[in-house]
């Protein structure tokens, strides 16, 4: 590998952390920052927002990425990104905090997009199977890496720096872009998609919104979210008229062909039972088996770690037996996980988990990588920012509306187990406080209220991921064919 491929490599890695670690430094660092600011109903926010923004940006940068090149929308990105970490580490209140992260959030979706596009770009499929390991990867060192890095930050400096210091690796991150990554795509005058732009915004705003509101009031019928849901679905409605007469649509509807709407299917459901370990094992771990979150955070690594060998291992065989081997074998070792989370006990020995997570990872590892190489070899250079982002953006809402549900059946699940007990009104966002000492609850009934709750989940993952299973056999060996 060439210096300048490496030095890419580095520059979308480091803009990929700065997305990544993000997210677990500032929960590390939420506690401080709502003492610091008074604002504690607005927790929540901080989070959503970020979430939001990253969303309804993703298909626009990738639009954008298409027409005006890789590097200078990626650039663009990245200082929009640095721009919201400077204004948060300045702010005086959590109103301004809030605002600033969404605009933080509006520089991540060109991270989360163009990165992976460039790759695409750039290395031929060989070795791309193992450059996006590495580049996926990171998220799990920036789980492990955030918490010890906020809580550095915030002991020996202040809250403030945790926002602060994504700048000069940030501008080390656009110095080396801008250096290294060539590219050659015809310059010309284009007529930007706003109304598209509008409807779609508008559109993943109100989903997002109706199912990070459901999740929030443990309804996901109440009349907030049904009517954001109404309003989703009629701006969808709108954006596809739209998009069938706009001259350059933000998301061409030709790169939905039959193989890229199963790939995009799975990804949703893949994302959804991601999403759900990432949340509930650590839960497990901290409050059933007792662990603290620093040995939760550290037994999640081995998912890295097998996400990384897979990603090897898996995208070396692609051109031998196929994607569509490799999405099954990868998607039949995610259910073959969740499936074993289900002998999972009160008192099970931490080492066991650790070993379900192994597995876990390396079915991710496999099934993530090749889906995004398909993705982004079923289209040419013109589209492939779109479909990218386009993939992106479904793996975002997977995520999204997987949480909700799952938070959902696992507060259930809660309420259940009490009621069998003759405990009417018990709040599963309670548990441990004062107000429920006076139901005169024992820890031991609040294990069990957990697991049930967390058994629930688990089994829902093994559906997401059966159904996912069934899909990859409908799948192409287009990649088989065109190496062959």
């Amino acid at each position: 590998m060439d210096s300048r491929k490496r030095n890419i490599i580095i520059a979308v890695m480091v803009a990929m952390f700065l997305a990544a670690v993000e997210g677990t430094v500032v929960t590390t660092a939420v506690p401080t920052i709502v003492k610091d600011l008074s604002g504690f109903e607005l927790i929540s926010w901080v989070f959503s927002l970020y979430l939001l923004t990253s969303a309804i940006s993703t298909p626009i940068y990738g639009k954008l990425s298409d027409l005006y090149g890789r590097k200078n929308i990626l650039s663009i990105g990245i200082i929009i990104f640095l721009i919201g970490s400077a204004l948060c580490g300045m702010s005086r209140n959590m109103y301004q905090l809030v605002v600033f992260r969404a605009l933080q959030g509006l520089g991540a979706g060109s991270i989360f997009t163009v990165t992976y596009t460039i790759i695409g770009d750039v290395f031929a499929i060989s070795e791309r199977a193992k450059v996006q390991g590495w580049l996926s990867s990171v998220w799990g060192i920036a789980s492990l890496i955030g918490p010890f890095f906020g809580g550095f930050l915030i002991d020996y400096f202040s809250w403030h720096w945790i926002f602060f210091i994504n700048v000069p690796f940030g501008i080390v991150s656009i110095v080396l872009i801008q250096r290294n990554l060539s590219e050659s795509f015809e310059r010309k005058k284009h007529k930007i998609d706003y109304a598209g732009t509008i409807a779609l915004s508008v559109a993943i705003i109100s989903f997002l919104y109706g199912i990070l509101a459901g999740g929030e009031s443990h309804n996901i019928y109440s009349y907030t979210t049904v009517a954001c849901l109404i309003i989703s679905v009629f701006f969808l409605i709108v954006f596809y008229f739209v998009e069938k007469k706009a001259r350059e649509p933000i998301i061409p509807f030709d790169i939905f062909t039959r193989n890229n709407t199963i790939i995009n299917v799975i990804s949703f459901l893949a994302s959804a039972v991601l999403i759900g370990a990432d949340v509930y094992m650590p839960i497990y771990m901290q409050n059933i088996l007792g662990y603290g979150a620093t040995i939760s955070g550290v037994a999640m690594a081995p998912m890295s770690v097998a996400w990384l060998i897979s990603s090897v291992v898996l995208g070396k065989v692609i051109p031998k037996y196929g994607e569509k081997a490799v999405v099954a074998l990868s998607i039949a070792i995610i259910s073959l996980s969740c499936l074993l989370l289900l002998t999972l006990k009160i008192n099970s020995p931490l080492a066991l988990l650790i070993i379900y997570i192994f597995i876990m990872g390396f079915g991710f590892g496999g099934s993530f990588t090749t889906l995004t190489i398909v993705v982004q070899s079923s289209v040419d250079y013109s589209k492939r920012g779109a479909a990218t982002a386009s993939n992106s953006l479904v793996r975002t809402l997977g995520q999204t509306i997987g949480v909700s549900i799952f938070g959902s059946m696992f507060n259930s699940s809660i309420v259940k187990y009490f009621n069998k007990l003759g405990e009417k009104g018990i709040d599963p966002s309670n548990l441990y406080s004062a107000a429920s000492s006076k139901y005169g609850i024992s820890i031991h009934h609040i294990k069990q209220s957990l697991y049930s709750g967390i058994y629930s989940v688990f089994i829902f993952l093994i559906i997401l991921a059966l159904i996912s299973f069934i899909l990859s056999f409908a799948l192409e060996n287009g990649l088989k064919d065109e190496i062959a």
